[in-house]
């Protein structure tokens, strides 16, 4: 992710030993007892990785812990945690110096027209019709949408469904761009949410990692 992101964003990605690291105590809690051992693996590997990208910005170590759904960072760090099948990292910055940050990655896959379905608007639909052959286009769109997700809901405080962002993705340049929908942004209970989300991209090694910021205002 390193190369998708921002100096100021600090990202860490896990190795073999992350896995089964040490969690502290408020993570632990979060966790559980009965979560099953993949969750314990994805949990935990996140959490070491979310330290070692804090401890690159000079920060003492802290616990991130979990409510609805998402990572809680401590105070004054913004930051994002993603894990697909043998992978994970974790990204992690000043909140003086960046609003928001969400980064997803996906296995290299076709999706099924079900799942299409889900995730593409009809104008989604047809623009990934006229890019090139060779990439899961779909497979980069659901990313994308991951990360808008998790640049959203740390500023709004509320979720959004697939069909409330609309990308349009750059092959060339390796970037995408997503408007929100007006009703969301309109909705929204904060002072000047997100309208718009711009981030990058890249598919190599068999994954899509997709990563933006959203600056502050």
């Amino acid at each position: 992710m390193r190369d998708l992101l921002p100096p100021e964003v600090a990202v860490a990605v896990a190795g073999p030993l992350d896995w089964t690291g040490r969690l502290l105590a408020e993570e632990l809690a979060c966790l559980g007892e009965r979560a099953v051992e993949s969750r314990r693996r994805d949990f935990t590997a996140g959490r070491v990785c979310a330290r070692r990208a804090m401890a690159t910005l000079g920060l003492p170590p802290a616990p991130v812990s979990a409510a609805d759904r998402a990572p809680v960072w401590p105070s004054g760090v913004v930051g994002t945690i993603t894990h697909t099948q043998g992978y994970c990292a974790a990204a992690a910055a000043r909140s003086s110096e960046v609003r928001a940050v969400g980064m997803d990655a996906e296995q290299h896959k076709d999706l099924s027209p079900g799942v299409r379905r889900l995730i593409c608007l009809p104008e989604e639909d047809a623009h990934l019709a006229g890019l090139p052959v060779g990439t899961s286009w779909p497979a980069v769109l659901f990313s994308a949408k991951e990360t808008i997700y998790k640049v959203w809901h740390p500023v709004v405080g509320t979720w959004l469904d697939f069909t409330d962002a609309l990308v349009e993705i750059d092959p060339d340049a390796g970037t995408f761009s997503a408007r929100i929908a007006p009703a969301r942004v309109d909705a929204a209970p904060v002072g000047n949410p997100p309208r718009a989300v711009h981030g990058r991209f890249v598919v190599t090694g068999g994954l899509v990692r997709t990563a933006a910021v959203l600056p502050l205002p």
